[in-house]
């Protein structure tokens, strides 16, 4: 790690800090780039979504290097790190840790003792969440949300930051189990990777099939992602900018003010952590691409990913062979930013 990099980033400098931060990404996708083809708007979605100190859901066919994407992105950051591969026997307490019976040698007493389990690290790789019965799944909600974990009556802080990364196959049902609305609505993001490119795949093949290989070296610490996620929440937006983000989540509630094809298609709308999270994902994008503030096209560059899995469709839409990316599409094209203003 950059020791330069790192003071900056620690500037009390609000243009010197914002730099870094450009600074800071643009080395995290150099280290990615040795190892990741292609690829480039899931991986700034990823750093967008943890630079906001978010949540997020990779989805994605098998073989598009859902897993290799977050374990690369965990190199990078001098971070725990922890793999829980989700199966359907996997117990609640796998995750969480589970109290055990402990003798002290001297005294001969005996206590018990909490043994924190995987979900104790800043970086966590959920990996298939959805071949996990809804039971375990939920033992991920209270971490997620509020950063800790409670066991026998005792509530245990989780390390910051603390990101959850998790991967589903949207594709194979049997033996899968959907993850309730409830978590869906925690994660900040839902990434959807496709196929690589004839070119990029090509490089794919060429690469995994030789003998050289390059490790990603650390580039920012536990520290420089906290300094980097308040620098974050510094960007500054106008109220009409947050009023326009407002309609477009409000928009897809029912009522009788509602566009047409929402309430021909969608069955439930967006709730208010759509709004939070769509602000503080536009103050990141700004950020990123050097401006000094939110603008229209920041908010629209994340929009997808946060509202994407926080509308539920109608069975009209299915029927229809709708889908939320183009039930947000049609939002956009719907609610005018001059409206706001």
């Amino acid at each position: 790690m950059s020791s330069a990099l790192i003071n900056r980033l620690h500037s009390k400098d609000s243009l010197v800090a914002a730099t870094a931060v450009q600074d800071a990404a643009a080395a995290i996708r150099h280290e990615l780039d040795t190892t990741i083809v292609g690829q480039e708007a899931v991986v700034e979605q990823i750093l967008l979504s943890m630079f906001c100190g978010g949540h997020t859901l990779l989805e994605g066919v098998p073989g598009l290097a859902k897993t290799l994407i977050i374990s690369t992105v965990a190199q990078t950051l001098s971070l725990g790190f922890s793999r829980i591969q989700f199966t359907p026997d996997l117990m609640p307490s796998d995750v969480t840790g589970s109290e055990v019976i402990q003798e002290d040698k001297q005294t001969g007493n005996r206590a018990l003792h909490f043994v924190k389990g995987p979900i104790f690290s800043n970086v966590i790789l959920a990996d298939e969440i959805n071949r996990t019965p809804p039971k375990t799944q939920a033992a991920l909600l209270e971490a997620m949300q509020e950063g800790q974990v409670t066991a026998g009556g005792y509530t245990h802080a989780l390390p910051k930051p603390f990101f959850v990364l998790a991967t589903q196959n949207p594709i194979e049902q049997e033996g899968t189990y959907p993850l309730p609305e409830a978590q869906l609505d925690r994660f900040m993001f839902l990434v959807r990777i496709s196929y690589p490119s004839e070119a990029q795949e090509m490089e794919i093949v060429k690469r995994t099939t030789g003998t050289q290989s390059r490790t990603p070296t650390a580039v920012i610490g536990a520290a420089e992602c906290l300094a980097i996620q308040r620098i974050v929440r510094d960007v500054p937006i106008a109220d009409h900018m947050v009023q326009y983000a407002l309609r477009l989540v409000r928009a897809t509630r029912i009522s009788d003010g509602s566009p047409k094809f929402i309430r021909d298609y969608v069955s439930w709308g967006a709730g208010p952590r759509a709004g939070q999270f769509l602000v503080l994902a536009a103050k990141a994008k700004a950020l990123l691409a050097g401006e000094r503030h939110v603008m229209p096209h920041h908010l629209h560059a994340v929009v997808l990913p946060v509202m994407r899995h926080r509308i539920m469709l109608n069975f009209n839409a299915q029927a229809d062979g709708i889908n939320t990316d183009q039930v947000v599409g049609d939002l956009l094209k719907s609610i005018s930013i001059d409206a706001a203003a």
